[in-house]
C-alpha cells in the first residue's frame, strides 16, 4: 500500500499545503525538485493521497476532532477512510497507539453537516447562489470529481476532426467537447507536452468553459481586440484565432511572469497579430491610448477562483471573505477601465472562474447603474446565434457538475451610441 519512506513525503507535502501560505500545485512542484530522485510511482502516490487530503478535509478534520488535524493525522485518516487501506498495511508507519485509534476512525459516523457533505467551508456555502441544500451538495459533490482534460484545436493549422482522428489513431481515447467547437476531451490524464500536436502548436490545453469565452467574445477578422487580463494567453490565442491572424489583438497583464510564459505558446500558434503588453494597472498609459478604439474587450477578471476546485481544492481555504471583497473592489475597477476602451456599438466581455454572485452577477448590475450607455445581450442568444445548444440564461453560468466544465461566469455587454 504505502511504505515508511513514501509517507514520510506524503506527511511533509500535506504538512507544506495546509499552510495555505501558496498555491498547492506549487507547493508539489517545488517538493518534486528538491526530491528529483523519486520515481514516477512515487510522485503519483504523494500527489494522489495530498490532493485527496485536500478536496476532503472538511470530511477528515471532522474525523480527528478533537484532535488536531496535524498533517501526519491527516495522512494515515486518508489512508484508512479513502484509500481504503486496513491496519495491518499501515504497521510499518504506525505506532500501536495509532493503530488503535485507527482502528477507532475506521467506523466512525461523520458528523450530518452541509459542510462536511458538501466539503465546502461554512463562509462558502454562505456566499454561494444556491440556497437550497440538495443544490449545494451536488455543486460540492460535482466539485471534488477529477476535471477532464480538454485540448482546444488550433483552427489555423488543423481541423478539429483531423486532430480527432490522430489522436484516436494514436491510442488516445479522445472525443469532441459538447459545446465548444473547436474542443477535444482526453480520457485519462495523458503525457502532451512532448506530442506532435502540442509542440507544433496545433493542440493546447484549455477548459472548454474557457472555450466558450471566446465564442461569446466573438472576434472577427480585421478588428482591434484586447484581452485585458491575458494571464498565461490561452484565451488570446484562440481570439487570434477567430481573427484568423488578421487586425490587432492586444493582450495586457500585469505580470511579467505570466506574459513570459506566454511566449513560447505564442511562437507555437503561429499568430502574428498579437501583442502582448505588460502594464503597471488597470489605469495604465498604454491602456488610455486605445480609449473608444476597440471593438471587444474581453476581461477575464482576477477572482476567487472558486469554480476551479476540481483542479485547485486549496483555494477554498487559501481565499476568504475579506481577500474576496478585496477582488471585488479590483473586478469594479478593471471593468470600468476596460469599458473606456470600447467603441461605440463595440462588445465588453465580463468573466470570472469564480461560482460567487459577488464577484458575479453584482459586479455586473453595479457595472451597468454608473454605465448607462452599456446594455447586456443575452449569452444564451449569443451562443445560438453559434449554434452551441447552451442555455443557461442571459448570463452564462457554467457549473462543473452540470456541463463538466471548470465553474465559469460570463456577461456579453454592448456600447450603445450616445442617444443626448
Amino acid at each position: 500500500m504505502i511504505n515508511s519512506a513514501q509517507f514520510a513525503h506524503v506527511e511533509a507535502v500535506i504538512g507544506q499545503m495546509i499552510r495555505f501560505d501558496r498555491p498547492a500545485d506549487a507547493v508539489l512542484s517545488a517538493y518534486f525538485r528538491e526530491h528529483n530522485k523519486l520515481g514516477s510511482g512515487d510522485r503519483h502516490l504523494i500527489a494522489e493521497t495530498a490532493f485527496a487530503v485536500l478536496r476532503r478535509l472538511e470530511s477528515l478534520r471532522a474525523l480527528v476532532a478533537p484532535q488536531k488535524p496535524s498533517a501526519r493525522r491527516l495522512a494515515l485518516v486518508a489512508l484508512v477512510r479513502l484509500r481504503g487501506a486496513n491496519l495491518r498495511e499501515l504497521t510499518a508507519i504506525t505506532n500501536e497507539t495509532e493503530r488503535t485509534w485507527l482502528g477507532e476512525i475506521k467506523g466512525r459516523t461523520l458528523p450530518d453537516t452541509l459542510e462536511v457533505a458538501a466539503e465546502l467551508p461554512t463562509w462558502v456555502i454562505e456566499r454561494l447562489a444556491e440556497t437550497d441544500p440538495q443544490a449545494v451538495l451536488a455543486l460540492g459533490r460535482g466539485l471534488m470529481e477529477p476535471a477532464p482534460l480538454d485540448l482546444r484545436v488550433n483552427t489555423l493549422k488543423m481541423k478539429r476532426d483531423e486532430a480527432l482522428l490522430i489522436l484516436n489513431r494514436e491510442g488516445f481515447i479522445a472525443e469532441a467537447t459538447p459545446y465548444s467547437p473547436w474542443g477535444i476531451r482526453l480520457q485519462g490524464k495523458p503525457a502532451l507536452n512532448r506530442h506532435r500536436l502540442f509542440t507544433e502548436g496545433v493542440v493546447e490545453v484549455q477548459d472548454e468553459g474557457s472555450q466558450l469565452l471566446g465564442l461569446l467574445t466573438g472576434a472577427r477578422r480585421g478588428e482591434m481586440v484586447v484581452d485585458f487580463c491575458a494571464g498565461a494567453g490561452g484565451k488570446t490565442l484562440l481570439l487570434g484565432a477567430q481573427m484568423h491572424s488578421s487586425g490587432r489583438l492586444y493582450a495586457f497583464d500585469v505580470s511579467e511572469k505570466r506574459l513570459a510564459n506566454f511566449k513560447p505558446r505564442l511562437a507555437r500558434s503561429g499568430l502574428s497579430n498579437v501583442h502582448p503588453q505588460l502594464i503597471a494597472h488597470e489605469n495604465d498609459t498604454r491602456i488610455k491610448r486605445l480609449a473608444g478604439k476597440v471593438d471587444r474587450v474581453l476581461v477575464d477578471a482576477p477572482c476567487s477562483g472558486l469554480g476551479t476546485l476540481r483542479r485547485n481544492p486549496d483555494l477554498k481555504y487559501r481565499q476568504s471573505p475579506e481577500s474576496v471583497a478585496e477582488l471585488n473592489t479590483k473586478q469594479a475597477s478593471i471593468l470600468a477601465a476596460a469599458a473606456r476602451l470600447v467603441k461605440t456599438g463595440g462588445r465588453l466581455v465580463y468573466a470570472t472562474c469564480s461560482l460567487l454572485p459577488q464577484e458575479n452577477e453584482a459586479i455586473v448590475e453595479a457595472f451597468l447603474a454608473a454605465h448607462p450607455d452599456f446594455t447586456i445581450v443575452p449569452a444564451n442568444e449569443v451562443l445560438a446565434e453559434q449554434k452551441v445548444g447552451l442555455d443557461t440564461g442571459a448570463m452564462l453560468q457554467l457549473k462543473p457538475h452540470l456541463h463538466n466544465t471548470d465553474g465559469f461566469f460570463a456577461t456579453v455587454l454592448v456600447k450603445q451610441p450616445d442617444t443626448n
